[in-house]
């Protein structure tokens, strides 16, 4: 009897949706009411699979499409953002709720310096020439940290997931890059239609040639991780080879030098030279661009190679600082940036605030055929200089703040890890999140979905297999 009446109150429900279904679509010529089912499903998905939306997310991030771009009068990008809003929405409110998260997260370094860069940057949207822009910009720093870092680690404490939110994450990635050289060879593969053909998935070659570095470093880790079959180390090389013709076809100098620093530090890590030497190299090669940086700089305004479809001259453009628009656009943003700071050096202008007021701080000889008189252009093309205008001195110190720890935290616990997979995963984690930021002194993508999502996933992956992973004679999840 219990078992059919069940069957009867489903009959019942199903039956009454039906009806009120027909009502709304014959009285009322609306037929939101069917996609009932589909919101109830997300919302169930969202309260007892967060693990499962958060793996979606990783997929849907490459494929997802900006609105701006599509001239649709809204800057959000779908459906990624939406998803990550509802992660947020429903961290905090279990936060409030019960309180509890993993301490060892929580209090990890790497978590330490994201509080400060948060309560520097709230302290700084409160001083803010734009209270508005800022509050937003800090909104959308949180529906990227929280789920890309704080629930990532989480997540994490899975093996499989570590695998599956990097593999997902590639998979969709692969289909931008044949969909891009795809339409890229509609143009013979030259060099102007490269910045371009990866549209609507990516803005410009710069970010997607930003994706590429970083995904490209973390499938040839798989290349090297033990226990993989040859089935699948087939199917790894097949990715590796892709990502590699894409990343040479994406004409993006910044993505190929932050490749080749990263190779630098894995040498490094390999002849096992300590960082004390590393760090004193650089002192000594900064210290001789600062007593030759005239004769450096002469040279440089001598190179008059631009960009262009082939790879040697592309290199050889890198330096070009007379002729090379990109190049001169860049210092033209710096310089802002620097007249900006020099302005409000202590608070800055505010988060996200650069593209609204840099216009009056450009000078008229440093003004390149793609400056505007506006200003509209867009950010400032540094993850260090951006900070440095919109938060001042103490904004820029916390980036590199989160990269010194980020990539220590990492090296460490390489030479700690008592398992081979978690040796190999986290080296590989550590040098993407390294690569990324050399990068960042050319370009800044972390107030994108395209780049936030994996940059902030790395810290997490370190962060995770330093808490959960490093100490452990085998790569396994945590026993309760």
């Amino acid at each position: 009897m219990e078992k059919r009446a069940k069957i009867a109150w489903l009959y019942l429900i199903a039956a009454l949706f039906v009806a009120v279904g027909l009502f709304m679509v014959v009285k009322m010529n609306s037929y939101l009411f069917f996609a009932l089912p589909v919101v109830l499903a997300v919302l169930l998905l969202y309260i007892f699979s967060l693990d499962k939306v958060l793996l979606f997310t990783a997929f849907a991030v490459p494929l997802s499409v900006n609105l701006k771009a599509l001239d649709a009068g809204l800057a959000i990008s779908l459906p990624a953002e939406p998803m990550l809003m509802g992660i947020l929405v429903l961290f905090i409110a279990k936060m409030l709720y019960d309180g509890k998260y993993d301490k060892r997260i929580s209090h990890h370094p790497i978590a330490i310096v994201i509080y400060c860069m948060f309560a520097w940057m709230l302290v700084t949207t409160v001083t803010s020439e734009m209270p508005v822009v800022s509050l937003k910009f800090l909104v959308s720093r949180l529906w990227f940290v929280v789920p890309a870092f704080f629930l990532c680690a989480l997540l994490f404490k899975k093996p499989k997931n570590i695998h599956l939110f990097i593999w997902l994450y590639i998979a969709s990635l692969c289909i931008v890059c044949v969909y891009t050289i795809i339409h890229h060879s509609m143009f013979g593969f030259d060099g102007d239609s490269a910045h371009w053909v990866m549209t609507p998935f990516y803005n410009d070659h710069t970010a997607y040639g930003a994706a590429l570095a970083i995904y490209l470093i973390l499938a040839l880790t798989y290349v090297f991780l033990p226990g993989i079959k040859k089935r699948r180390k087939l199917v790894i090389i097949g990715v590796v080879v892709l990502l590699s013709v894409a990343m040479t076809l994406s004409n993006c100098r910044a993505a190929w030098l932050s490749l080749v620093a990263s190779l630098g530090v894995l040498v490094c890590v390999l002849l096992k030279i300590k960082f004390r030497w590393v760090a004193a190299a650089i002192v000594v090669l900064v210290g001789l661009f600062l007593v030759f940086q005239n004769q450096i700089i002469d040279s440089m305004e001598k190179n008059n190679q631009d960009a262009s479809g082939d790879l040697v001259e592309n290199v050889q453009s890198i330096t070009n600082i007379s002729t090379d628009a990109s190049n001169l656009e860049r210092i033209n943003r710096w310089q802002s940036a620097f007249r900006l700071f020099g302005e409000r050096p202590v608070f800055g202008w505010g988060p996200g605030t650069y593209q609204f007021v840099y216009a009056p701080y450009q000078m008229s000889k440093e003004k390149t055929i793609i400056s505007t008189n506006a200003g509209d252009g867009g950010n400032a093309h540094s993850e260090y200089f951006g900070p440095l205008a919109e938060q001042g001195l103490v904004g820029s110190l916390l980036v590199l703040a989160l990269v010194i720890v980020t990539v220590t935290c990492g090296l460490k616990t390489y030479s700690r890890c008592k398992n081979k997979p978690s040796k190999v995963l986290v080296l590989g984690a550590t040098l993407a999140f390294f690569g990324y930021f050399i990068h960042g002194f050319l370009n800044n993508f972390l107030d994108t979905d395209k780049l936030a999502i994996p940059v902030w996933s790395l810290a997490a992956l370190i962060a995770a297999i330093d808490v959960f992973y490093a100490d452990k004679e085998k790569f396994e999840e945590e026993k309760e």
